[in-house]
């Protein structure tokens, strides 16, 4: 057989580094898809495998942690809840941090915990830390069965802005890939970060207005500094669409700019630095 009849009959691929800053690539995202679909139920189905409650974690963390900022923050510090029962008010913010915490937690180290895929197939880096952000969003699905039931225990309906819940989502799973996004790379070469953020994700909860309202913080500086958290628009945004709850509009602006900014550079940062990725991880 002639080597152009070779050729013919087994093509060749050939993958070149654009080492490019700029650009999105989503269609090569999109083309994809299916290969993020399983990504996200791998994760899903290893994380509650050999587990003695299975699925019910997902039930069990939220409701747990309801109970103890409720009589840490709800009957002990006596903090404002805007006039619902303070289990309901905490829980309503307390999903979306979770989901934001744990995507984040998560996706920071997905890199390297996937190197012996990265070493040997190629495919859009980006779908592992996103893969684990969406992985959580599964949970959050299954943990609003529980604030249902609370809310419907304290009598507790929606208002008609319950139809925003869904870009409310995409909103946290945004800002939850932003941050993810830059974790993820910096993790490859800087293993620390995989160290501190357990940490970080607990300093978070105290700095987001989980179990307090975010009318307690000082008005000026403090409170600007404090819309800069990427979660604070989030959880505003969700207690807005479950509980109507005013959530300070020019807060959630900021904040969902902040997040902008953090989607950009850390996509950028991961487009400049994923190609290197096989060789250090």
């Amino acid at each position: 057989m002639s080597d152009r009849a070779a050729t013919a009959a087994h093509p060749r691929v050939l993958i070149t580094s654009h080492r490019r800053w700029y650009g999105l690539g989503l269609a090569e995202f999109w083309g994809n898809r299916e290969l993020l679909g399983f990504l996200v139920w791998r994760d899903v189905k290893v994380r509650y495998k050999q587990t003695l409650l299975g699925v019910f974690w997902v039930v069990l963390q939220p409701l747990v942690a309801t109970v103890v900022l409720s009589l840490v923050f709800g009957r002990v510090a006596k903090l404002p809840s805007a006039g619902f029962s303070y289990p309901v008010f905490v829980l309503a913010g307390l999903l979306p941090w979770q989901l934001f915490s744990s995507g984040v937690t998560r996706g920071g180290p997905s890199l390297v915990t996937a190197a012996p895929v990265i070493t040997k197939v190629y495919f859009p880096r980006l779908l592992i830390p996103v893969a684990a952000v969406l992985g959580s969003v599964v949970d959050l699905v299954v943990a609003t069965l529980v604030l249902g039931g609370v809310m419907a225990w304290y009598h507790v309906v929606p208002g008609p802005q319950i139809w925003a819940l869904p870009l409310a989502l995409g909103y946290a799973v945004f800002a939850a890939v932003a941050v993810a996004a830059w974790l993820s790379a910096l993790n490859v070469y800087y293993r620390d970060v995989q160290q501190a953020l357990p940490f970080l994700a607990q300093v978070l909860l105290f700095v987001s207005p989980v179990a307090y309202s975010a009318d307690v913080v000082p008005a000026g500086t403090f409170r600007l500094v404090y819309t800069l958290n990427p979660v604070t628009g989030v959880v505003q945004l969700f207690r807005w669409c479950i509980l109507g709850i005013d959530p300070g509009w020019t807060m959630v602006v900021l904040s969902a700019a902040v997040c902008v900014v953090l989607f950009a550079s850390g996509v950028a940062l991961f487009h400049w630095t994923e190609d290197t990725f096989a060789d250090v991880v």
